[in-house]
């Protein structure tokens, strides 16, 4: 636990020197006092040892890293239990056939959080509401996941996630300490074995889907080792952009070409020969403030590729890091090169006040304030998202709320609008916030407006800024609104064309003449009228020909409704004598933007093979039961489906339930979680006494958010009574 603690408030330099002369005193003590090691005492714990992991055993999804070179070599990763469950499903969308980095000054962002896989490692996701996250992905170009293990393998929920924003993803290969000394001695033996694992990690990457590797060479080497470690950076790069086109391999300043471990902290003769056989350089962060300038010198004309560090923790960072970080970024950008920001988790891991939530917009707000947005988004359609940012309190599908546990889970983050951080706003204002507790219409968030707003008066605040060029199928564009008294929302487009005619278009469901003279076009969107839309929900639907133009920018519009007018839905009691308020409240749920030939189609369930794989029944006290099991699906014409997101329910049938639905009592469907690969692992799911089937049911979500009815979704059939018996 000391190293960790250590590693917060001390530079690496100094920490590695600790760390030797703790090592040496060691030594010495124990050959000058041997003693002292033979005589300590055996302190028996009365607690059992738990049994060590073994991977290849069914049990709950988990991300791990290889912790050795002999795991990486004997490939045994793909023979675990896990790994099926560890691939991304989401492809990079970067909205152009081109997956090479923009020509500009980039952001990495390089995730370090008390050595790595906590929250993050259930596949299926956890139970704490109040996991880490990042959501500010428009300002990121290249997420890192890092940990001190040998081979760091993302979860892949941060692929997928950072993917749909168009953010590439790297792992991490590290050597450090003296242990990392014996590795690079095996490691570097022959040219032949550098190649051989950089084809490993070449394997690795493609295999899970993602988009290349940090090198992290944080040890002193022999001079007659360098050639090797050169064959193995270069190798490693062809090899991962062969099999992986815009695949990255980035080196981290931290052994020079002589070997010596001496971090740089700029671009030059002893690190630029690993810089230019691979696609950057991470500089470590202690540099001064005409290294960005020097460095970019020797780069020429591959100055973006030169990624200045900045260490969010301090550490000896330019500007302290912090919330001064942006002081180094400042210089990053006049300089016009790179950044590499380390640890941004330093927000979460010391607890910031008022609350995390806050604390990280407004972070990431003086970020953005000094670098600027290098994403957008909507670049392709369908176009979806429901404002989840990767955990909460409750599951919802299609407004109606099917699980009031606490989860967390990143692969299921919706596109992240780009909100702008209020700060301390005035009550007299509306406020815009990411809320959690407010029941969602989909998944587990939404966005609220919550203040004051006077009758003709109205406010607007930015969600998405993006590109796609449209065609001559009019756009078709969904949204869910709850809201109270006569507060309304609507939606507020702005499309450019190839000449640069700018338009504004506002979509609203009532008023129209309050707003003809503001915008180029005001539609009226219909309300859906949806018998299964649980109260409160309101659907507002339209379409829009713009056959030429682009859609660059999306907003949400706050305004009020003329009670005198507003007779289209009944007053609830909390409405009564409020028409006059100036209160305004409003929830916006979804939006869903596509083409009148972007409708899902749900394949039948018989088109699906759905099997179940390591059952495993368990009898527990007063001969209660629970069953373990993998469920498996796939299309059985062999195609792949394009969804990248199942729900999973169970449905606990009592006997004669099966075949006579008619005397059968009411249907429960118990939402077990979602999946992103074609598997799902139930595990220890009790099974009340006279159940005697057990049916699962794989919900196939659609790109454009729609979900298939329960009723029609592929299901595996479990026989309860007859299996559970045997026991």
């Amino acid at each position: 636990m000391l190293l960790p603690r250590l590693r917060v408030y001390i530079s690496r330099q100094t920490l590695i020197s600790f760390l030797n002369l703790l090592r040496l005193i060691r030594r010495k003590a124990q050959i000058v006092f041997p003693f002292f090691k033979m005589s300590a005492p055996d302190h028996q714990s009365s607690a059992p040892t738990p049994p060590p992991f073994d991977p290849t055993q069914p049990a709950v999804p988990i991300s791990y890293p290889i912790k050795t070179l002999e795991e990486l070599e004997s490939r045994s990763y793909f023979e675990s239990f896990h790994y099926p469950f560890n691939k991304s499903t989401v492809a990079l969308q970067s909205g152009s056939p081109s997956l090479s980095l923009p020509d500009r000054p980039r952001m990495i962002v390089c995730h370090d959080m008390a050595g790595g896989y906590g929250d993050d490692k259930w596949i299926q996701g956890g139970t704490n509401p109040n996991a880490y996250a990042i959501w500010h992905w428009y300002l990121i170009d290249i997420f890192i996941y890092f940990s001190h293990s040998l081979v760091t393998l993302p979860p892949p929920c941060w692929t997928n996630t950072a993917h749909k924003h168009g953010v590439k993803v790297l792992g991490t290969f590290i050597t450090e300490w003296d242990e990392g000394k014996l590795i690079c001695n095996k490691l570097l033996s022959t040219k032949e074995s550098a190649e051989m694992y950089a084809e490993l990690l070449a394997e690795l990457a493609v295999a899970l889907g993602f988009d290349g590797w940090l090198i992290n060479m944080e040890v002193e080497l022999k001079p007659d080792q360098i050639p090797n470690l050169k064959a193995f950076v270069s190798h490693l790069t062809q090899t991962m952009h062969s099999s992986a086109p815009g695949s990255l391999v980035i080196w981290y300043d931290s052994v020079t070409t002589d070997g010596k471990l001496d971090w740089q902290n700029q671009l030059n003769e002893k690190n630029k020969p690993f810089f230019d056989i691979c696609d950057g350089i991470f500089m470590n962060y202690t540099w001064k403030q005409n290294y960005p300038r020097l460095s970019a010198d020797v780069a020429g004309d591959r100055k973006y590729d030169v990624y200045m560090g900045i260490d969010v923790f301090g550490r000896g960072s330019f500007g302290g890091g912090q919330w001064n970080t942006s002081v180094a970024l400042d210089v990053l950008k006049k300089d016009d090169v790179s950044t590499a920001i380390f640890a941004p988790g330093w927000i979460y891991e010391t607890n910031q006040p008022p609350n995390f939530q806050i604390a990280q917009n407004h972070w990431w707000s003086l970020v953005e304030k000094s670098w600027g947005v290098v994403q957008i988004y909507p670049k392709v359609l369908p176009f979806y998202t429901n404002f989840d940012q990767g955990y909460g309190y409750h599951v919802s599908v299609d407004g109606g709320q099917v699980s009031d546990a606490s989860w967390c889970n990143i692969s299921s983050q919706g596109l992240q609008p780009f909100l702008e951080f209020s700060g301390n706003a005035t009550p007299d204002g509306i406020q815009v916030h990411a809320d959690f507790n407010e029941a969602s219409y989909s998944g587990g968030g939404n966005i609220t407006f919550k203040g004051n707003l006077e009758d003709g008066d109205n406010f607007s605040t930015r969600l998405f800024q993006g590109d796609v060029l449209l065609g001559d199928l009019p756009l078709q564009l969904t949204y869910s609104v709850k809201s109270d008294n006569n507060s309304r929302l609507g939606l507020h487009l702005n499309f450019s064309s190839t000449l640069n005619e700018r338009k504004s278009v506002l979509l609203v469901n009532w008023n129209l003449n309050q707003f003809s003279s503001k915008f180029d076009k005001v539609i009226m969107t219909r309300q859906l009228g949806n018998p299964g839309t649980p109260p409160g929900w309101v659907i507002q639907e339209c379409s829009i020909g713009m056959n030429g133009y682009r859609l660059t920018e999306i907003h949400a519009l706050c305004y009020r409704s003329k009670p005198e007018f507003d007779e289209r839905r009944p007053k609830s009691i909390s409405e009564e004598g409020t028409q006059n308020s100036t209160e305004y409240y409003a929830v916006l749920g979804h939006i869903s933007i596509k083409t009148s030939g972007q409708n899902s189609d749900f394949p039948p369930s018989d088109s699906w093979l759905v099997e179940g794989e390591y059952i495993k029944w368990t009898t527990g006290p007063e001969g209660s039961k629970s069953v373990s099991l993998k469920i498996t699906w796939k299309l059985k014409d062999g195609n792949d489906y394009p969804s990248t997101n199942y729900n999973i329910y169970v449905e606990k049938l009592a006997q004669g339930a099966l075949g006579h639905p008619g005397a059968a009592p009411e249907r429960v469907h118990e939402y077990l979680g979602s999946a992103r690969v074609e598997a799902f692992y139930v595990d220890d799911l009790a099974v009340p006494s006279g159940t005697s089937n057990i049916k699962f049911i794989v919900q196939v979500c659609g790109t454009d958010g729609s979900n298939q009815k329960l009723d029609d979704s592929p299901v595996f059939l479990l026989e309860a009574a007859a299996l559970a018996n045997e026991l």
